[in-house]
């Protein structure tokens, strides 16, 4: 080869220049991660040397193209032979220096240059000889598999790229990439951005790609979807964004939230354009690494593929409880709760500002307003930037004023959504049953208006009006179950009170000195001896309505009471004519009225609600009877004191019950109804009469017996004395007749259940301080003298007539109440600077600027130290044009000011109460512009006169600035096509097609106020 062949590409320099730029190189050049150097044969290096040093252009030393034939395991795939070692096998020369000797020598045909990175490890810079070699195939064609190697300071979306291009995958795909190991197991490679080192990717490993479906699934984990049918999978075709939520167990509350957040166009559209997959922030400490925003992205993008009747959150909801534990289980929440998390959520995992500095905040110190506000946004977008904050984000100016030095602090203060007040109504409506003295009047059925804080002595004055009776002739009590649940006293609060209770007032005779409070039970003994428990008692059921009397002490006899009694019941128990025969011989065997007042059906009812009654059983097979039972004696023939005088009626327990208030009122349309509490039960979830101790004072609680007092009462009942001289044991014979009582007269205690040690010792009867009685019908006297349907009759007053009004409030109110002054309390006071201590000082909130999207939460659930209540106020809010020119303090901006007018594009609703309830949705679809109700998995068409209701709980409006024009036909609402849902799932039941609650019957009666008679069937939370 002559000297004139040798350079390929220019003429080199001298030898002695050619020596001097090289060895330079290699002397001054220093490794910086991410550059370039070159693996060069060692053989040729040296023999280029030895040619540079002979300075002879001629020498037989010339070293030719460079060749690296000798590092290659084959010249197939130029694959490095393993395990070469620097300065023995190759030489490593910086990209300089390589650039330069190809220059002057030219590479032999053929060969590909060994280009290596320097990487940084762990406390050292290294050229990267060995590349990490991996094995990349797609994941619906795992059998296509090629190799391909990347420097450890590759990114992953280096891998991404090649794998593009090297499968052909169409461009704008959505893709995702699984890392395999040599163990088989898969995980994601979340994070694009990072290198190969930092995702842990070593040599012989697999990376998997999949490319998301149209339906907005993944192939890996494609997600549970309801459909009809199999063949319909790929079939269906509907409304993108016309989708439902599957309830996956009270999770009602989030299916509410999603479906607002999903039909938010500016979010939404994000999602769907994919625009946070560059977005994402895996280092964010306050963020969840992406997962949050990737499992969002995943329900919209199914949610708007247009091919799911209705999509199952159950990666979304597992995903949210890792993160937030409140959420975790199946429990009921509340949807805006959910909603302030993920807005939150979403923003920090899609926060473009990766490393947050440090910014100390200035208070105004008399500065402008407007510049206060510049700089407290610009400090927030430092720290804060992401399509929430761009979306959901506004501005409030917060004014402190310090009550003893007038230290006046204004702040600037970011803020995602309102929380306004609704006005709070300082009255109640309640509804009592009212029982006069007179026997032949029926109860009457009053609606009255109390103090919301007042005490039940205000009930009684309010309900004194309408009768004229005294309020102190009142005993107001509570009514369950044919007995009294709670008897209170004039101090307690009506906030223990609920308004699902059955609240009975007794009119008491004028107060006398000696007067006993009497509770009277009404009992039925079974028509069957309860032979298993050993003993010849008869069970007895609670029937009809109890009432209160008050009995002077010196007429406590069993025949001053029977004959007061028979008084009281004039009206529906009959007196015995002369003509019918009732004396009976003493010698038939008496009734003894078994221990448990109650009967098996209503101990069946009573487990649904906890009441005091449930400590009490029936007596069992073994033939020890319970340490309260006690048989009665009905054959004294001498007048018998029922009550002991020495005992002062019990004290009534001052314990305050709270619980959600109850929507629906006793359904009473004539005078034959039948008050609520004799058939119905109150409802199970009513924890607040779960306890004796809630109702009943100590003495009247009956108590747990231990195994050894068991045991002492066996033994007693064993070892029991005889009788008296006039009792005797068992059946009672005597030659002489006597009329029969209607009823039988027993001492009992306030579950109606006869307590063991009533009528023992002598003729006294002691109530151990219990004023209650029972009277006990043969089924046979109470089938022929006791008239039940008159028993159960009532009229209503004339306060009942009148209409209540359901309270509406205007949505402007409530801002209004937002923006007024008020006092801190106690317990979140402002450190004065000035002062230098924590003042009780006024605050005043005012809107500055308001969001693109601005969510308005109205804060229906009220909780103060002594009431918690659900306000269901009905807040008229506009459907269009909400305007808040006149509540935004800025008034001019540079670039022009955005209009100040809203439209209303979603409802998240909650029916129920405090305990209990159900949310579903209205929302405005951006692609057709339709109105749609979401419940769980069912979506109907909905009209615009059915979205303001008392149901409403946040409210979702979008600046009309930036509302889009519908780009589809809104679809056809008629009547004929309405009878279908809109995602095709259930059909409705009527022409009309709003949606309403019919699973429970309170829920039933708040949906039902804001809907017309249609419905559909909706899950159960």
């Amino acid at each position: 080869m002559t000297a004139n062949s040798r350079c390929s590409a220019a003429e080199p320099p001298g030898l002695d220049t050619q020596r001097r730029e090289i060895e330079s190189l290699l002397r001054e050049w220093e490794l910086r991660a991410g550059d370039s150097w070159y693996v060069v044969e060692r053989r040729w290096y040296e023999q280029w040397k030895e040619f540079v040093e002979t300075g002879d252009q001629n020498s037989s030393s010339f070293p030719g193209q460079i060749d690296n034939t000798e590092l290659f395991e084959d010249l197939d795939s130029y694959h490095l032979k393993e395990r070469l070692v620097e300065n023995e096998d190759f030489m490593l020369v910086p990209a300089e220096a390589w650039h330069k000797l190809l220059a002057w020598y030219g590479m032999l045909e053929g060969q590909p240059p060994l280009e290596r990175k320097v990487v940084d490890l762990p406390s050292t810079l290294k050229v990267e000889v060995y590349p990490v070699e991996i094995f990349l195939c797609l994941h619906s064609n795992m059998e296509n598999v090629i190799t391909a190697q990347f420097s450890r300071t590759d990114s992953i979306h280096s891998i991404q790229r090649a794998m593009c291009e090297a499968f052909s995958v169409p461009p704008g795909s959505e893709c995702r990439l699984w890392m395999k190991s040599s163990d088989s197991t898969c995980e994601r490679l979340r994070n694009v951005h990072v290198s190969v080192l930092d995702a842990c990717l070593s040599s012989a490993m697999t990376v998997i790609m999949e490319t998301r479906n149209a339906d907005g699934t993944w192939p890996s984990s494609r997600p549970q979807i309801m459909r009809n049918s199999v063949e319909e999978q790929d079939s269906y075709r509907g409304q993108p964004g016309v989708c439902g939520l599957t309830n996956l167990g009270n999770t009602c509350f989030m299916n509410s939230a999603l479906q607002c957040l999903s039909n938010t166009p500016p979010l939404t559209e994000y999602f769907l354009q994919s625009s946070y997959l560059e977005e994402l922030n895996f280092t964010n400490p306050l963020g969840m690494k992406g997962e949050i925003a990737e499992a969002y992205a995943d329900v919209i993008k199914q949610m708007w593929s247009g091919r799911h009747y209705s999509v199952v959150p159950r990666v979304f909801k597992t995903k949210v409880g890792h993160f937030a534990s409140q959420f975790l289980g199946y429990q009921q929440h509340d949807s805006q709760e959910l909603l302030s998390f993920l807005a939150d959520g979403l923003h920090e995992d899609l926060n473009r500002v990766k490393n947050k500095e440090y910014i100390e905040l200035r208070d105004a110190e008399g500065r402008p307003d407007q510049e206060v506000a510049e700089e407290a946004w610009r400090n927030h977008r430092r720290r804060n930037d992401s399509v929430i904050v761009d979306t959901f984000h506004g501005l409030f100016k917060s004014t402190l004023v310090c009550p003893e030095c007038h230290k006046v602090s204004v702040t600037f203060d970011p803020f995602c959504y309102l929380s306004v007040p609704l006005p709070v109504s300082k009255e109640r409506v309640m509804e009592v049953f009212f029982v006069s003295l007179d026997p032949y009047a029926k109860p009457a059925q009053h609606r009255v208006v109390v103090p919301k804080t007042g005490k039940v002595s205000d009930l009684c004055t309010a309900l004194s009006e309408m009768t004229t009776v005294p309020p102190t002739q009142m005993v107001v009590a509570d009514v369950f179950n044919h007995r009294f649940y709670k008897i209170y006293n004039t101090d307690e609060s009506l906030s223990c009170i609920l308004d699902r209770d059955d609240i009975f007032v007794y009119e008491l005779e004028e107060h006398q000195e000696e007067q006993v409070l009497l509770a009277l039970y009404l009992r039925e003994r079974s028509h069957y001896r309860d032979y298993g428990s050993g003993s010849s008692s008869y069970g007895t059921s609670l029937f009809g309505h109890p009432l209160l009397l008050s009995v002077p002490r010196g007429c406590c006899s069993r025949e001053e009471l029977y004959t007061l009694f028979l008084q009281r019941l004039a009206r529906y128990v009959r007196p015995p004519d002369p003509s019918e025969e009732l004396e009976e011989e003493e010698e038939e065997e008496l009734y003894k009225t078994q221990t448990n007042g109650i009967s098996d059906e209503e101990e069946q009812d009573d487990g649904e609600k906890a009441g005091p009654s449930q400590t009490q059983t029936s007596e069992t097979s073994s033939g020890d009877a319970p340490a309260n039972s006690q048989s009665d004696d009905t054959t004294t023939t001498e007048p018998r004191p029922l009550v002991n005088h020495t005992q002062p009626p019990p004290a009534q327990d001052d314990s305050e019950t709270n619980g959600p208030p109850n929507q629906s009122e006793p359904g009473c349309s004539s005078e034959t109804n039948t008050p609520p509490h004799t058939e119905g039960e109150k409802p199970c979830e009513e924890e607040s009469k779960a306890s004796d101790s809630s109702s009943e004072p100590p003495a009247q609680q009956p108590c747990e017996t231990t195994e050894e007092e068991k045991e002492e009462d066996k033994q007693e009942e064993a070892c029991s004395p005889s009788p008296p001289a006039n009792e005797q044991p068992g059946k009672r014979k005597a030659c002489c007749k006597r009329r029969k009582s209607l009823f039988t007269i027993q001492a009992v205690n306030s579950n109606g259940t006869t307590e063991r040690g009533m009528g023992e010792g002598g003729s006294a009867v002691s109530f151990s301080s219990q004023p209650y009685v029972a009277i006990d019908w043969d089924p046979e006297m109470k089938k022929r003298f006791y008239n039940e349907n008159e028993a159960e009759k009532y009229v209503k007053h004339g306060s009942m007539e009148v209409p209540q009004q359901q309270t509406t409030v205007q949505l402007q109110e409530c801002i209004e109440l937002f923006t007024t002054m008020e006092t801190l309390e106690e317990e979140n006071p402002w450190y004065c600077p000035v002062c230098k201590k924590h003042q009780l000082a006024t605050k005043k909130l005012d809107l500055w600027f308001l969001p693109e999207v601005l969510i308005i939460h109205l804060k229906r659930f009220s909780y103060t130290k002594f009431t918690r209540e659900k306000l269901d106020s009905i807040v008229d809010f506009p459907l269009r044009e909400l305007d808040f020119s006149g509540c935004l303090l800025r008034k001019s901006q540079s670039n022009g000011e955005p209009p100040s007018r809203y439209d209303l594009i979603a409802v998240s609703n909650h029916y129920g109460g405090l305990r209990d309830g159900h949310y579903t949705s209205y929302a405005r679809n951006k692609d057709n512009g339709q109105w749609y109700y979401f419940d769980d998995s069912k979506v109907t068409y909905a009209r615009e006169d059915q979205i303001v209701t008392n149901a409403a709980y946040v409210l979702f409006y979008q600046r009309q600035d930036k509302i889009r024009k519908p780009t589809l036909p809104a679809p056809n609402t008629s009547p004929a096509s309405s009878s279908q849902p809109a995602n095709d799932i259930t059909s409705c039941k009527d022409d009309d097609i709003t949606p309403c609650k019919e699973d429970d019957a309170e829920l039933g009666a708040a949906a039902a106020s804001s809907s017309s008679s249609s419905y559909v069937t909706m899950e159960t939370d």
